[in-house]
């Protein structure tokens, strides 16, 4: 691989198709597209500074690098892209891409970021920012934390471990998602979507969790969770109190107590849905 280090690059495409190359200690400022349609690049203690940098690239390796705010748009239409112990401070990073792994890294403006991407891994990564993981698939996630609405709308194959989301309207029209050993905050939690599970999760979501078709629960607190459920499909193990459950489509929902159960009969058929509280959970 040719080395370039400690370089101050400036001008539009500025290493355009560039190939094999192990660029070190350098800095891409004004400029756009100083990647564009490159292979096989290895990029470390660098930055960039300007518009677009890794567009149509394949095969691309980042640690200890930052992408600054003025970096937005960066990394669209690329193949392979691993990146790590980094900043990336631009939005709308990471569109239609696929294989990326993150690990260690912070997004503090990741607004729109991660949109219709494929095969993407998240290890250790804090993100800010409305609209993450848009449209995406094949997602698996382990160390998270997310301040930002409207996460995950449309993604599919999801996979969420020891995550902290501070997110309204997360998961909505999803489809095959598992969240396990998280923390959600937000109202309106997953609605318009199928095949959600969460299990051994903390929840507060006023309105949360309806229009869900196959919603499972294991072993999952509810704080100040009021109106679930509704026209959803539910198999539940709730630990502790649900302050209001409302017209579920059918199902079972097991909890300590439930505050307030309302069905209306000309919504939904009581008869689909089963309701064990207290020691008639506990005996099951």
């Amino acid at each position: 691989m040719k080395s370039i280090e400690n370089q101050m690059m400036t001008g539009e495409r500025a290493l355009f198709q560039g190939r094999d190359l192990d660029i070190a200690y350098s800095t891409f400022a004004d400029g756009e597209s100083p990647l564009k349609e490159s292979r096989n690049i290895r990029i470390c203690h660098s930055s960039f500074k300007w518009k677009y940098p890794l567009w149509y690239s394949k095969d691309i390796v980042v640690d200890e690098s930052t992408l600054f705010e003025m970096a937005r748009s960066g990394i669209w239409y690329t193949e392979n892209i691993a990146v790590s112990n980094s900043i990336i401070e631009a939005p709308k990073t990471f569109r239609r891409s696929k294989g990326i792994r993150l690990k260690n890294v912070s997004m503090p403006n990741a607004a729109e970021t991660l949109w219709k991407c494929d095969r993407i891994v998240l290890e250790n990564v804090t993100a800010k920012g409305d609209y993450f993981g848009m449209n995406s698939t094949n997602i698996k996630v382990d160390g998270f934390q997310l301040f930002g609405n409207y996460a995950f709308d449309g993604g599919s194959n999801i996979e969420i471990r020891n995550a902290k989301l501070l997110s309204k309207d997360a998961f909505w029209n999803c489809e095959n998602v598992t969240v396990c050993d998280s923390y959600i905050s937000g109202e309106y939690l997953g609605w318009n979507s199928r095949n959600l599970t969460f299990v051994n999760c903390t929840i507060e979501s006023l309105q949360g969790l309806c229009y869900i078709e196959n919603l499972v629960m294991k072993d999952c607190i509810l704080l100040n969770t009021t109106l679930a459920f509704e026209y959803s499909t539910v198999d539940a193990d709730i630990i502790g109190q649900i302050d209001s459950v409302m017209n579920p489509s059918g199902g079972i929902i097991r909890a300590d107590g439930i505050g307030e159960l309302i069905i209306d009969e000309t919504k939904v058929d009581p008869r689909n849905t089963r309701v064990m509280t207290g020691e008639m959970k506990h005996a099951v």
